[in-house]
């Protein structure tokens, strides 16, 4: 249940509570509070433990430049570190920041990787039941693995053949299309989970964790099926929030440890992310002549930039460009 805030003081007095509760008030999403607070972190150890009240502007520039010098970060590291000691001083301690002058990470542009389809279907050769399903979700809609595992059954409609992503990275909700080849697996699934909640209920759980106080609006809904998750955890865990005994989804590690095991048994010679099958969804769509905008909308970018770098990867032979070679 990592993605479940955790329960702080209502007037906390530690330093860190303090600042998460601010950030809460303020709010931001969690994984950008879980963030921002391992970078104040990371500033405090750098400074010898001192609170951050003693310090100034030199101090944080010191430690930029340290992040860029010697941890050789990239350079949008250090602008998540730039953006926590920013929000600390700036917004928390009400302190003006004025003009920072640090040394500048370097920038690397790094390609995304892409399975190709062959490589793809290779992989999906390797998976069974629910992990070859969550697999194919992926690959089939560009859903990233935290948007993934955080599907409710109510998410899923058949009717308009759309899947609805909610609060997927940046806090935004959108829409991307439900693969028709997946229906009948999902369908399954679901069955399947349906199955799982009637034997929680009558063990006496069976209400999940909802999001943004929706369990004081809607008291009823944690016990309805279509809030379950699409893919839950095996296990009853404790909620760390409540104290209260619920089943949460599949953890993150469960999903990894398959992606990996699947591309070692398939022969393929590049790294084993979840990520790479959103990066392959792209680039394929991109390559069967959609589009960047419609793939920058499936893909939920607010910056029209961030789809463009799947044009360096397509399957186009150095831009298109003949090779030489092949016209001997």
């Amino acid at each position: 249940m990592d993605d479940i805030r955790r329960r702080i003081p209502s007037k906390p007095t530690r330093f860190i509570d303090q600042l998460r509760l601010h950030i809460r008030n303020s709010g931001l999403a969690y994984q950008t509070e879980q963030t921002y607070i391992h970078w104040v972190k990371r500033f405090i150890y750098f400074n010898n433990k001192q609170h951050p009240k003693h310090f100034g502007m030199a101090e944080v520039e010191i430690f930029l430049s340290h992040l860029a010098n010697n941890r050789d970060c990239s350079l949008n590291t250090q602008r998540i570190a730039l953006n926590a000691l920013v929000y600390l001083y700036k917004r928390f301690l009400g302190v003006d920041v004025g003009q920072l002058h640090f040394a500048p990470a370097r920038s690397h542009r790094r390609l995304p990787v892409v399975y190709s389809k062959p490589e793809i279907t290779a992989i999906l050769s390797q998976l069974r039941g629910v992990h070859r399903l969550q697999i194919e979700l992926m690959y089939g809609t560009g859903l990233r693995k935290a948007e993934l595992l955080s599907l409710r059954i109510k998410d899923i409609d058949f009717g308009s053949n759309n899947i609805f992503v909610r609060g997927g990275k940046g806090n935004k909700d959108r829409t991307t299309m439900l693969p028709q080849k997946l229906v009948p697996a999902l369908q399954r699934q679901i069955e399947k989970v349906k199955q799982l909640h009637i034997q929680d209920i009558a063990d006496g759980y069976g209400d999940v964790f909802l999001p943004n106080a929706l369990s004081k609006k809607y008291p009823n809904a944690a016990k309805e099926t279509a809030w379950q998750y699409l893919f839950p955890s095996s296990k009853i865990g404790r909620d760390p929030r409540s104290g209260v005994l619920r089943r949460h989804h599949l953890h993150p590690t469960a999903l990894t440890k398959q992606i990996h095991r699947a591309v070692l048994a398939a022969g393929i010679n590049k790294p084993a992310r979840a990520h790479s099958f959103r990066h392959s969804f792209a680039t394929h769509l991109l390559e069967s002549g959609y589009d960047l905008r419609t793939i920058q909308e499936l893909l939920g970018h607010s910056d029209i930039t961030t789809t463009e770098i799947y044009t360096h990867v397509v399957n186009r032979g150095g831009k298109g460009v003949l090779s030489p070679a092949d016209c001997l």
